[in-house]
């Protein structure tokens, strides 16, 4: 992304950079509205897999997958989002208020699940930064073709969210 230019996503969308400069003031513009979007989308697929599934383990399991295969389906918003030397102006109101209600969905998920007695009562953040580590990780490997073999992706979320599982529940025996 550090070589891509106004000029060049011009071309690519058949308009003009002067056109692309009426709407955006800079590249790192352009680029802040795309992460912008695409932690809006991101947060709207974990909220919907969270409810649909009935707001528990099952639900929980169903937003990690909601979140690897939002990156496979969107590697290009996904790689600006998280790529730091984007350009992203990273104090943008939105792009902030975006993000964090990204990461708050996932946060809010644990909390309810502690609330119920379904995972450790472990620090929440803490809890919800190594989930969405865990997560993030497979979405890498995955849009960056390092799990090619048929059902590879499918097959590692199985495997991650049934370690994960096991991981945050609450020890019965404690």
């Amino acid at each position: 992304m550090g070589g891509l230019t106004l000029r060049e996503i011009g071309a690519r969308l058949g308009v003009s950079r002067s056109a692309l400069y009426r709407h955006f003031t800079d590249k790192g513009a352009l680029l802040t509205t795309v992460a912008t979007e695409g932690f809006s989308k991101l947060r709207q697929e974990l909220v919907t897999a969270w409810e649909a599934g009935g707001r528990g383990d099952e639900a929980f399991r169903a937003m990690g997958v909601a979140y690897v295969r939002f990156a496979v389906a969107n590697p290009s918003h996904y790689r600006v989002m998280f790529g730091a030397s984007v350009g992203l102006q990273s104090q943008d109101p939105a792009l902030v208020s975006e993000g964090h209600g990204a990461f708050q969905a996932l946060v809010d998920a644990l909390a309810s699940l502690q609330k119920d007695a379904l995972v450790r009562g472990d620090d929440t953040v803490q809890m919800a930064t190594y989930v969405w580590s865990l997560v993030h990780g497979m979405a890498m490997l995955a849009i960056d073709g390092k799990l090619q073999e048929p059902g590879a992706v499918d097959g590692l979320m199985a495997y991650a969210f049934d370690r994960l599982a096991t991981g945050i529940a609450i020890d019965p025996d404690a």
